[in-house]
This record gives C-alpha cells, sequence and structure tokens, in this order.
C-alpha cells in the first residue's frame, strides 16, 4: 500500500499527474482502483498501470470498458482471504463508466469523454449490496430485524454466519457420505489384516511351539498375536497421520495460489482422536480371532507341532 510519502507521476487520460495516495483514502480520485494481492501477482500490474473493466465470464469478455480506464492507486497486502482476488473501485467510477449507457448496452452515437464525466453527477441511485459492521454484536438482530421490516426499500438483511451454517448444513451431506466411506475403508482394511493373520496361522503353529519350548505360555501367546494386530494398526494410523500433514503441507500453497483458500493446519481435534481410537480399539479386537486361533493351537500341539 501506498503512504503519504509516497508519490507516483502517471499518465491520466493524456494528461500526466502527480497521484498522492494517502493511507484510508485509497480512492482520491474517480478512477482509481485497489487491487488484491493475488490479482495484481498474478496479472502483472503495479501502480499505475490501467486496468480496463469488462463485462463477462471467466476468460471471455464481451464488453468491455476500454474508454475509461481505472488505474491502479494501490495493492493490498496479501490476506489469504477471497480479498486477494478482488478489484476494488468507487461507486462513482461504476456510475461512471455506465453514465452513457443505456439498457445494459452503450448507447449508439453518444459518447461521454472521461474528463467529461467528472463534472457530472455521479450519485448512486441503486447498489446491490453492501457489508454493515456493527459497534455492539447485542444490536445485531435488531438491525436486522429493521432492514428487513423495512417498507421503503425492498431489502434483506443477511447474517454471514448464519449463511455459512445454513451451507454447511447442506454440505455436511457430502461430509457425512465421505465418512461413510472411511468407515467401510477401514472395515476393509482390518478384514484384509484378519485374514492376513489367520493364513499365516498354519505357518507359524512351529514357531509357537519354539516360544513354548523357552517358557512361553497359551496366554503369552495369544497376547502376542493381539499385540502384532494393535502394532500394525498403529502403524497405519501413524503412516495416515504423516502422509495428511505432508499432503497439507504441500497442497497448503498450491491452493492459496489457485482458489484463493487458506488451509489452516492444526493439530488433531478431540474428535478425531476419538475416531482414532476407534480404529485402534478395531485393530485390537481384529487380533483377538487370530489370537484364540494360536492360543488353542498352543494347547493342543505343546512342544510338538501336529499338523
Amino acid at each position: 500500500m501506498g503512504t503519504t510519502a509516497e508519490y507516483f507521476s502517471r499518465f491520466r487520460y493524456g494528461r500526466k499527474q502527480p497521484l498522492e495516495f494517502d493511507r484510508g483514502k485509497p480512492f482520491a480520485d474517480l478512477y482509481d482502483a485497489v487491487l488484491g494481492a493475488e490479482v495484481a501477482k498474478q496479472l502483472g500490474y503495479d501502480i499505475g498501470d490501467a486496468v480496463v473493466i469488462a463485462h463477462g465470464g471467466g476468460e471471455v469478455s464481451f464488453v468491455e470498458h476500454g474508454d475509461k480506464p481505472f488505474l491502479v492507486a494501490g495493492v493490498l497486502r496479501p490476506t489469504a482471504t477471497p480479498v486477494d482476488r478482488t478489484i476494488h473501485v468507487s461507486l462513482e467510477g461504476i456510475e461512471a463508466i455506465h453514465i452513457d449507457w443505456q439498457n445494459g448496452v452503450p448507447a449508439q452515437g453518444q459518447t461521454i469523454s472521461p474528463e467529461q464525466t467528472r463534472t457530472m453527477d455521479l450519485t448512486p441511485t441503486q447498489i446491490t449490496a453492501f457489508l454493515v459492521k456493527l459497534k455492539s454484536p447485542m444490536a445485531t438482530f435488531g438491525v436486522q430485524r429493521f432492514v428487513n421490516n423495512y417498507r421503503q426499500e425492498p431489502l434483506s438483511a443477511i447474517l454471514p454466519g448464519v449463511a455459512l451454517q445454513q451451507l454447511w448444513e447442506i454440505t455436511g451431506v457430502a461430509e457425512k457420505a465421505l465418512l461413510a466411506v472411511s468407515s467401510f475403508v477401514v472395515v476393509v482394511g482390518m478384514l484384509g489384516m484378519l485374514t492376513a493373520l489367520l493364513t499365516s496361522l498354519n505357518e507359524r503353529r512351529r514357531e509357537m511351539a519354539i516360544l513354548r519350548s523357552i517358557g512361553a505360555r497359551p496366554l503369552h501367546i495369544f497376547v502376542l498375536i493381539i499385540g502384532e494386530a494393535m502394532g500394525i494398526t498403529l502403524l497405519g494410523i501413524s503412516l495416515g497421520i504423516a502422509m495428511l500433514y505432508g499432503l497439507l503441507i504441500l497442497a497448503k500453497p498450491m491452493i492459496l495460489s489457485m482458489f484463493g483458500f487458506y488451509l489452516t493446519i492444526g493439530a488433531i481435534t478431540a474428535h478425531e482422536a476419538l475416531l482414532i481410537g476407534i480404529i485402534f480399539l478395531a485393530g485390537m479386537i481384529s487380533g483377538i480371532v487370530p489370537g484364540w486361533r494360536i492360543y488353542r493351537y498352543s494347547l493342543v500341539d505343546g512342544m510338538t507341532v501336529r499338523i
């Protein structure tokens, strides 16, 4: 951002003028524009560059306001919010670029120069939306009721937090679906571990007989198998957490650059710790069946394997 100590010389529609950019007064001129950090970075704009506003979507522009370009008066610092991907101009500037338009299109044979526009009354007659910050949070619902009941204009007061909560309730169905898919993945993983342990029991009966010969009791062998299942489960949980944080660290700058979303990498929450505990308990329970089988084998075989 510029300060009162910064002066920029630039051309303003063919006439060179010095620009003083005061903090808190970014729109000292009618055609000033302030860019978000991501816009300036990706499009290569700098102080004094011309920005042409266009009607369209994405990379397609249908109608451009090339006769009245805005000039970059400042660039905002990165905020890791959607503000980084925005361009800010004054309401009077929006009125100025549409002063010679009719019914949403440029008027034929009627062109008003930027300098002529400066002498006209550009007070906005209507706006689509605006953001209000209240000094007292206690007045929020009172102001909302006043706006919604205002009879002179059809107005609606929306609380951003409530709207986001409602949106999250809609997208929460997808979250529950993903949680169900994750649960099935855990179940399949546990079944796979159980199958691997069961299929290896016959090959390990000689191993268990050797353990019996050196003094291991059947209960020790039972606990050994359960401990093996718990170790495999703990290893899987550790690898999963490590991969999750690794992917978050790698994806964080790319997501911020491409979509403007800032990923906060925090510690494991209590809910996540509960899910991890359930998975660990499921792994321990999965080891009971092969542990019981090998316990029975060890009682029957003793120190001699009978297959």
